[in-house]
């Protein structure tokens, strides 16, 4: 797969290309990230790409001049196939799972096009991208770590690149649910031990233990996403069965329960 990303500062992206599961990932060559800086294609003589906006307002608003040179190279150098240009940008529709696992699945290249000081020209938008993503409701000072996220996300869901691909399907939010508790050695640590079920060798047991604990870990961190997707019939009755148990877990809200 092929990732392109468009950025005043690819020295920000080829450190996250160093490390982690993306450096698998482009080892392994599942992965391709090139970097493309709009300064290149700039026709000012000290490589400017930005001015001030029309209309008068705070900051600097990039030059679609230098971003639709750098976003045409990547496209033209991407292969037969088409990318799919996408700006990170706080006004875009929030990313999730889902379309990085179409993406990672397709294999679909990607441009990536990293906003600075004020954002985009809008007839850049208009003329050059095809969709707008944001990470969250936040603000960063540029799309630079949010290019490293995309590119992180996808990589670990390519093949042969985790090395345990079980461990990317429990992953949080894989079955639109965060995951389950986690304990390793030692059994005992600050007085604090480990739930006797995780040593009883009983995979069933230790397996509905993990699945109604990521259930109301959901249902208290993020009611959101719980009464979004769920709960199921098996879920109530996993509910149910935890309140009448009297746990400290009882996710406890109305909101909730309903």
């Amino acid at each position: 797969m092929r990732i392109s990303v468009v950025t005043l500062f690819p020295e920000l992206v080829d450190a996250g290309n160093r490390c982690g599961m993306v450096r698998a990932a482009i080892e392994k060559e599942r992965l391709t990230v090139a970097g493309y800086n709009p300064r290149d294609w700039s026709a000012d003589r000290n490589r400017r790409v930005d001015d001030r906006p029309f209309g008068g307002g705070p900051g600097m608003l990039l030059q679609p001049g230098p971003i639709s040179g750098a976003i045409d190279a990547a496209v033209d150098e991407a292969g037969a196939k088409r990318p799919l240009v996408v700006a990170l940008s706080p006004q875009g529709q929030r990313l999730d799972r889902h379309v990085i696992a179409d993406w990672a699945e397709r294999e679909q290249p990607l441009v990536l096009v990293c906003g600075r000081y004020e954002g985009f020209d809008q007839r850049l938008l208009d003329s050059r991208v095809d969709v707008e993503y944001s990470l969250g409701d936040l603000v960063l000072s540029g799309g630079e770590l949010a290019a490293m996220v995309v590119v992180d996300a996808i990589a670990r869901r390519l093949p042969d690149v985790v090395g345990d691909a079980q461990s990317v399907v429990e992953d949080s939010f894989e079955a639109d649910r965060l995951d389950h508790p986690h304990y390793t050695r030692p059994p005992e640590w600050e007085g604090r031990g480990v739930p006797a079920v995780l040593s009883s060798g009983d995979h069933r047991r230790i397996a509905e233990w993990r699945s109604e604990q990521a259930l109301m870990t959901t249902a208290r961190r993020r009611p959101d996403l719980f009464l979004q997707h769920g709960p199921t019939d098996n879920e109530r009755a996993a509910l149910e069965r935890h309140w009448l148990a009297g746990s400290d877990d009882n996710p406890g809200s109305q909101q909730t329960r309903d």
